[in-house]
């Protein structure tokens, strides 16, 4: 483990020394696979991840939480996610599930043994917002 205060997965020692990967870039690798699923409209970050998106800073590992195990060699992995009206929040969440463990296991070498993903809002499509707010005017 890290001396820092970082919290690290060891992935590999070698003859010249150890790799370590923080829990931030599994994060991040979590996040970004996820919100390349379609039907996932944004990832929620709660309140601090508001703020810092408004402050114009972009948080990649919004709504992100992951757990190395003591062991260093396994992760599970918490998701919250805004999904787009319409979509079919079971089958969201399964790709989800798949596409995150596919992508921290391709990329870190990590066993992820679990994906949790909680739904906390819909999002409406943009141009169905303006379509209905044209409506509202001509009446």
């Amino acid at each position: 483990m890290s001396t820092s205060g970082v919290v690290r997965a060891e992935v590999g020692t070698g003859e010249l020394g150890t790799t370590q990967i923080a829990n931030e870039v599994i994060a991040v690798i979590a996040g970004l696979a996820a919100t390349d699923v379609r039907g996932v409209a944004d990832m929620s970050g709660g309140v601090v991840g508001g703020i810092a998106e408004r402050l114009g800073r972009k948080n990649l590992s919004k709504g992100v939480k992951v757990d190395v195990s003591p062991d260093e060699r396994q992760c599970t992995v918490e998701l919250s996610i805004i999904a787009e009206y319409g979509v079919r929040i079971p089958e969201v969440a399964a790709e989800i599930q798949d596409t995150v463990k596919r992508a921290i296991e391709g990329m870190t070498g990590l066993e992820v043994t679990a994906v949790n993903v909680s739904v906390l809002g819909i999002a409406f499509r943009t141009e169905d917002r303006e379509d209905e707010n044209k409506e509202r005017v001509r009446a």
